[in-house]
C-alpha cells in the first residue's frame, strides 16, 4: 500500500493539473446526476467501477449497503438521500451490493455478533433480506452469501422507496432506482430492475 501522506502531494502534482478546469468548475457548482449507495468495503470503489469523474456521483457508503426504511428523527443516511433527491435533483439512485460482502457473510453464516452490538444492531436493517433469501431455493452451485447479497439489494431498494422524497420523485418519473451487484473477482455488474422491485 502506498504511503497515505504521499497521496495528496502526488494528486496535487500529477493529477490535479490535468483536471484543473474541471475542479475550477466544481468549485462553483455541485450537480451530480446519480446517488450511489454502496458498501463501505474498501474493495468497492464507486468512481472506479463507474469510471466517473469528480462531481458526477453523490456517494453514500454504509456497511452492507444498508438503507434503513424511513423513520422520523435524525438519520445521516436519510438526510443524504433527501439532499440528493430533493436538493440536488439526482435522476438515478443505484444501490450496489457486492460479492464476498462481510456484512452478508456474517448474516448468512450466523456469526456471533454479541461482542459487536453496534454491528449487530445495524445489520437488523437486513432482516427482510435474510427472510427473502431463506424463501428462495438456492441452486446447488449458488453460495448462500451470493443469494443473500442479491436479496439484500432487493430489500434495500424497497427500504429506499419508503423515503418520501424518493417516493415523490419516482411517482413523478424524475427518478429511477437501480440495483447492482458488483463481482470483485471479475469486475462484472449484475443488474436488478429497481422499478420492478418497488412497484
Amino acid at each position: 500500500m502506498h504511503d497515505l501522506t504521499d497521496g495528496p502531494a502526488r494528486f496535487r502534482r500529477d493529477i490535479f493539473p490535468a483536471k484543473a478546469r474541471l475542479f475550477a468548475r466544481l468549485a462553483l457548482t455541485h450537480r451530480p446526476k446519480t446517488l450511489f449507495i454502496g458498501c463501505s468495503d474498501a474493495r468497492v470503489v464507486p468512481e472506479l467501477i463507474t469510471q466517473s469523474e469528480p462531481g458526477e456521483l453523490f456517494v453514500v457508503r454504509t456497511a452492507g449497503n444498508l438503507v434503513p426504511a424511513y423513520a422520523s428523527g435524525p438519520d445521516g443516511v436519510a438526510a443524504s438521500i433527501e439532499y440528493a433527491v430533493a436538493v440536488l435533483g439526482v435522476n438515478d439512485i443505484v444501490i450496489c451490493g457486492h460479492s464476498a460482502c462481510g456484512a452478508m457473510t456474517a448474516l448468512a453464516e450466523e456469526h456471533d455478533l454479541s461482542a459487536t452490538p453496534m454491528i449487530a444492531g445495524w445489520l437488523r436493517h437486513a432482516d427482510s433480506a435474510t427472510a427473502r433469501a431463506a424463501a428462495v431455493p438456492a441452486a446447488p452451485d449458488t453460495p448462500d452469501v451470493a443469494t443473500l447479497v442479491r436479496a439484500n439489494v432487493h430489500a434495500q431498494l424497497q427500504n429506499l422507496a419508503t423515503h418520501p422524497s424518493v417516493a415523490r420523485a419516482v411517482a413523478a418519473r424524475t427518478l429511477a432506482l437501480r440495483g447492482w451487484i458488483f463481482n470483485i473477482a471479475t469486475g462484472a455488474i449484475e443488474t436488478i430492475d429497481g422499478a420492478a422491485v418497488v412497484a
